[in-house]
């Protein structure tokens, strides 16, 4: 174990957080983040993915990207985003994936920390066109275990996928660090 991951360890266990599964075995995959109720999400997750190895990159918004802000950002595996085209966002975040040799990518499909009942279904597509899996990620600020959870297999039907893993993070009861922001149907 590198010397980050045994001090990002040991970050998460003195907020009193457990790190619960090990890398994904593939070189490129998509980790889901639910449930996204807060900033702090990113941080836990980040800490968890550096305790176990790795190094995930994330997509945020490129109006957090100003100094120093944007440094901290890009050191911890952002990559600066303009959302005003869908289209055009996940075009450039397949380009990259396809690019790299490893290229675990984290999404929150919530899209927001505020409540959703819809999520978002890009990382479905950039999944399916990158031809990579997704893994039902989390962090549960009732227990305080966060882990890449279970890989789920994807169909051609980006809409009923999304019922399915909305309805087996349902059956998860996690519980957000805001739990009013957290909707699972």
């Amino acid at each position: 174990m590198s010397c980050k991951a045994k001090i990002c360890r040991g970050i998460l266990r003195v907020f009193g957080w457990t790190a619960v599964e090990p890398l994904p075995p593939e070189d490129k995959c998509i980790i889901l983040g639910v449930p996204h109720t807060t900033v702090w999400d990113f941080f836990v997750s980040w800490l968890y993915y550096a305790s176990i190895g790795g190094e995930a990159k994330c997509m945020v918004k490129k109006e957090f990207f100003f100094p120093p802000v944007g440094w901290l950002l890009r050191a911890m595996g952002a990559i600066p985003v303009d959302r005003s085209s869908p289209t055009k966002l996940v075009r450039s975040v397949i380009r990259e994936m396809e690019s790299a040799k490893v290229f675990h990518l984290a999404i929150a499909p919530e899209g927001t920390r505020k409540p959703v009942r819809h999520w978002k279904t890009g990382f479905h597509f950039i999944a399916r066109q990158a031809g990579v899996p997704v893994y039902m990620g989390y962090f549960d600020w009732k227990t305080k275990r966060v882990g890449r959870g279970e890989r789920v297999e994807l169909t051609d039907d980006a809409r009923a996928d999304m019922q399915r893993i909305q309805a087996l993070y349902e059956q998860k009861h996690l519980v957000g660090k805001h739990p009013e922001r957290y909707v699972t149907h």
